[in-house]
């Protein structure tokens, strides 16, 4: 993961650039971030209205990542079942070579599993305990996740 302080510069530089609604994806991952956050959006004179918590087994993240291929060409990722089927291995959008990401391997998904564990799982309490926190399924089909993500953004 990059460094908090870098991070919250990122953030912070954009934010002074936007001053309408927004979604982040990613961010804040830990606890540091989140109160980063938090001062911001105080200076701002706003706060969040909603964090959404996309809920996944480890198994379902490991066959996930260990079925998504990305290209070679165009950067695009799909995952094998859903947008590719079995043994394709040209992109659907522009024919290169679909690969898997070097960093896409069980040694490192484990890796990457025990930092989240570490930094990022504990935001789901700071959250929850502020009322904040929308938990959703992510076993569920694609456009299923979105109808239920658009839902709760436009109830917010």
């Amino acid at each position: 993961m990059v460094p908090d302080a870098m991070v919250i510069q990122l953030v912070g530089n954009w934010l002074a650039d936007h001053a309408e609604r927004f979604v982040f994806d990613g961010f804040p991952r830990t606890i540091a971030q989140a109160e980063a956050l938090d001062a911001m959006l105080a200076q701002r004179g706003s706060a969040l209205d909603a964090v959404l918590f996309f809920d996944i087994t480890e198994k379902t993240v490991f066959e996930r990542v260990m079925h998504r291929l990305t290209c070679s060409q165009c950067g695009r990722s799909f995952a094998i079942g859903l947008h590719l089927q079995p043994g394709q291995l040209q992109c659907p959008d522009c024919g290169s070579a679909l690969t898997h990401r070097r960093d896409d391997t069980p040694e490192a998904l484990a890796k990457r599993i025990i930092e989240y564990r570490e930094k990022t799982e504990p935001l789901v309490e700071y959250y929850q305990r502020r009322g904040l926190l929308w938990p959703l399924k992510t076993a569920d089909r694609p456009e299923v996740v979105f109808a239920e993500v658009t839902s709760i953004l436009e109830a917010v």
